[in-house]
């Protein structure tokens, strides 16, 4: 399996940890390997339906970790965390657009449009990595997962 620092890992262990949530009832929503300080972190963010307990997420630890050391993806030491996405979630993948069509999302692009970094709306539609936006004051914006800083669900009525 290649060894290889972020995105690689990330995929590395996609691989692995795909099977074993499924396994276990679990959605895979998302893998980060990260480094903070001194440290390096590798996050697995398990969903399912009617929300993720302590539990599944124990369980998904305890299912992982030995065939995380028999593939060993990961060259330097890490911290496991296993977690659920939680509130306001981050839709980084094509899947994520698709399952919160018709939902309230928020939006901050890396480079303003129309004067604005952050939108909030509703995701109208999503095809591949594009997506439209539909904007609570009319209108819509078609807009691309690789210019925006974030993409989350908007959980929170204000």
């Amino acid at each position: 399996m290649a060894k290889g620092k972020g995105g690689n890992t990330a995929a590395a262990v996609w691989e692995i940890a795909a099977p074993i949530a499924e396994q276990l009832g679990l959605q895979l929503w998302d893998i980060r390997f990260v480094k903070e300080g001194a440290d390096w972190f590798l996050r697995i963010f398990i969903d399912k339906e009617g929300g993720v307990s302590i539990e599944d997420c124990e369980a998904m630890s305890r299912a992982i970790d030995q065939p995380l050391d028999d593939a060993d993806p990961i060259e330097q030491s890490y911290c496991l965390e296993v977690s659920s996405p939680g509130l306001e979630r981050e839709l980084t993948r094509e899947a994520h657009l698709q399952q919160y069509c018709g939902q309230k999302i928020k939006v901050r692009l890396i480079r303003p449009r129309e004067g604005q970094r952050e939108f909030a709306g509703v995701l109208e539609q999503a095809e591949g990595k594009q997506f439209t936006l539909r904007l609570p004051e009319g209108g819509a914006l078609l807009l691309d997962l690789k210019e925006t800083s974030f993409v989350k669900a908007d959980d929170f009525d204000i």
